[in-house]
């Protein structure tokens, strides 16, 4: 649990709290427009593009490996049936809730949350590309950590109430080290600050790359991994990964109380009800970048 006292403010764990507890599986209250689409999920099939076949009548939408959406469908995954394994190599206490376990190490600390999920996979695509002055994160006191400043040797250091730059790090952007700049947003940063670097988009206009994210204390955040369209209705089906609490290998969503992972913009009405969090539609972001 990340409790960190800094600048006079002792910040609540700085990702999500369990609030999934009250949620338990259950029968569907109602249909949805997805009951009736037939999810195909291909057992062979090692990267989020080839696991999980997109429903008759639809098409992913279009990009390239070059872009978020293209890194995130290529992203690859365990072999199905896989469980969901804790940051200390324990099980998950919920193994009912994921279609797949991306095949990504989730640390050996309890920092790689649900928010942090999102950092990471948003940080591995620039890093991916070499874009290394677009990775940068705010802590949850505003303080902004540039990837860019520690690859050439500054570390951030954090004294009382004080936040600052210094020097003393390694030169260069090896992977280590880059995993390392990644521990440190992890552990100063949270829903609530990753909620304010993102801007609110709206649901019709929903891409992969975007976030539901409730900022706060409980709050969670869940990243929209794949979009796939209806050409005549404009509906759009979407994937959804998250990480949790305690830290965890982040997962591919099904939906709540269903064995289909692919989620529906039809479905949405005033929420997004996940297996594990209720969302109000609203809280759809975007990174600035992105837009």
């Amino acid at each position: 649990m990340k409790w960190i006292a800094l600048f006079g403010i002792t910040l609540w764990p700085a990702a999500c709290l369990p609030g999934d507890r009250s949620f338990p599986p259950a029968a569907k209250a109602q249909t949805t427009a997805t009951d009736s689409i037939p999810a195909q999920i291909i057992p062979n099939g090692r990267t989020v593009e080839t696991r999980f076949a997109v429903p008759a009548g639809y098409v992913r939408r279009p990009t390239d490996s070059t872009t978020f959406a293209g890194f995130l469908r290529r992203l690859p995954l365990h072999p199905p049936g896989y469980p969901v394994h804790l940051f200390n190599g324990t099980l998950k206490y919920r193994q009912d809730v994921h279609a797949a376990v991306l095949d990504l190490d989730v640390g050996r600390q309890d920092l790689q949350q649900c928010a942090d999920a999102v950092m990471r996979l948003r940080a591995e695509y620039l890093f991916s590309q070499k874009r290394y002055s677009d990775i940068h994160f705010r802590l949850t006191n505003g303080f902004e950590v540039e990837y860019a400043r520690w690859r050439k040797g500054e570390r951030i250091r954090v004294e009382g109430n004080r936040t600052s730059w210094v020097p003393g790090g390694p030169v260069g952007d090896r992977y280590a080290e880059f995993r390392k700049y990644l521990d440190l947003v992890f552990m100063y940063a949270g829903t609530a600050s990753l909620e304010r670097e993102l801007i609110p988009v709206d649901l019709h206009t929903l891409q992969a790359g975007d976030v539901w994210i409730k900022g706060g204390h409980p709050g969670h955040a869940v990243l929209v991994l794949d979009v796939a369209e209806h050409p005549d209705s404009g509906e759009r089906l979407f994937l959804l990964a998250q990480s949790y609490m305690p830290a965890q290998e982040i997962q591919v969503l099904f939906r709540r109380d269903s064995d289909n992972p692919w989620y529906s913009t039809h479905d949405i009405g005033a929420k997004l009800e996940t297996p594990e969090w209720i969302f109000e539609k609203e809280q759809l972001r975007r990174f600035p970048d992105e837009q």
